[in-house]
């Protein structure tokens, strides 16, 4: 009992430093900051040991080594909701105003630790945050507020512990495997009047933090071709995870977020000696969770919490990531990458995405490493992603229109040592 409650006490205190706001949807647009220099992308490439959240398969440690490291992510988001000349009886207007969510600085912190047990297998722990979201518009207290409920908005952070092996099958072939321990925590605020809406309205609204926990998997190849090209792949399983129980008359399906599954293609290719491109694509499937991705129209069908209760309507993601990084010395590497997506909000679903803008198409990154010495790594990345605005109309006030958007930057850092 006692190293359950510690463990548990481990878990918590270490998700409450796993503030994410992420970039494609709620997913962090790249893990290690090597990756993170190249827009998320080389699933084919074995960068440092974070290079096995991408794919278990280029996990690889020389000898015994850890990493640790660090991202200040910077999110500017806001919604506007226009005037209008008329007012319908039974309609949710919002107040006409252009509104800013507070909390505008998170730290995102990562660990990894690494050992090659032999010439074929390496073993090892990852620890990072997958994604997340966060808005919270402020105001005094009711009627005030974006829905009138006073303060009003979203805490999601999900955290990942996977344990990875990978396993060199011949000179070419590298597979790997992953356990994901995801937990998660959850909390909003200001939506106690959509209580009409709810199958369950004390399970709706300010109840504090929840926190649920679930399994998954990773899988993953990576297949050197010759001295210059290479390609790698990697599956990431959906997992089922505990309801949320304080928001079960929120979330579809009794309080449901799942985690969807996602996959990831590669290729990396050396054009000159010192100069190495890569692209990926990645698929998310949002579609697969129903409090993601039941449309706002199922608020007149069914209850909030309800299996088809409505949800954030998202669509399902391609990314397309391009990287280059060019080993400027024997100790330094320079990075550079830009990827794009089409962002999962439609226009008819805008009124929830108040408290989820996840509407990022662009990012363009840098990065370098730095040999300090045989022995310790330095790694940075910058990244930038454009603001994005989407417009739709008010769903339970039509002739009002609304607009999401959001503008995103960051810088990383992280060192790695030879134990």
């Amino acid at each position: 009992m006692k190293k359950q409650l510690l463990s548990g006490l481990v878990f918590t205190s270490a998700l409450s430093t796993f503030n994410v706001f992420a970039t494609n949807g709620y997913f962090t647009h790249g893990y290690g900051m090597t990756h993170k220099g190249m827009a998320g992308a080389g699933v084919a490439l074995s960068e440092e040991l974070m290079s096995g959240a991408n794919n278990p398969a280029t996990f690889s440690a020389n000898g015994t080594q850890m990493s640790v490291g660090i991202e200040l992510f910077a999110p500017e988001r806001n919604y506007t909701a226009a005037k209008v000349d008329e007012y319908f009886p039974n309609a949710l207007y919002l107040d006409a105003t252009t509104k800013k969510s507070d909390n505008s600085l998170f730290a995102i912190p990562e660990f990894a630790i690494g050992h090659q047990l032999n010439e074929r297998i390496n073993i090892g722990l990852l620890v990072y945050g997958n994604g997340g979201m966060n808005t919270e518009y402020v105001a005094d207290s009711a009627p005030q507020g974006t829905f009138y409920g006073g303060t009003t908005g979203v805490d999601l952070k999900q955290l990942f512990v996977s344990p990875t092996m990978s396993y060199q099958l011949n000179e070419q072939i590298r597979l790997g495997v992953s356990a994901i321990y995801v937990v998660q925590q959850f909390e909003a605020q200001g939506l106690a009047n959509f209580a009409a809406f709810s199958q369950k309205p004390e399970a709706l609204s300010n109840n504090g933090v929840d926190t649920s926990t679930g399994i998954g998997m990773q899988l993953g190849i990576s297949h050197i071709i010759n001295s210059s090209f290479s390609w790698g792949a990697s599956y990431r399983s959906s997992v089922s995870m505990d309801e949320f129980d304080r928001y079960s008359g929120l979330f579809a399906e009794q309080g449901g977020f799942d985690l969807p599954s996602s996959i990831q293609l590669g290729t990396a290719w050396q054009f000159l000696p010192s100069h190495q491109v890569v692209f990926d694509w990645q698929k998310i499937n949002y579609s697969e969770v129903k409090s993601i991705a039941n449309p706002i129209t199922n608020l007149m069908s069914a209850p909030l919490g309800a299996e088809a209760g409505a949800g954030f309507g998202w669509h399902d993601m391609s990314i397309y990531k391009l990287g280059y990084q060019w080993q400027r010395t024997e100790q330094q590497k320079i990075r550079f990458g830009a990827s794009y997506t089409e962002q999962p909000i439609p226009s008819s679903d805008i009124l929830f995405n108040i408290l989820a803008p996840g509407v990022q198409e662009w990012h363009f990154t840098a990065g370098i490493s730095h040999a300090l010495s045989d022995a310790v790594q330095f790694n940075a990345m910058a990244f930038y992603s454009p603001s994005k605005n989407v417009t739709g109309a008010n769903y339970l006030a039509p002739n009002q229109q609304l607009s999401i958007s959001m503008e995103q930057s960051g810088l990383g850092v992280s060192l790695a040592w030879r134990i």
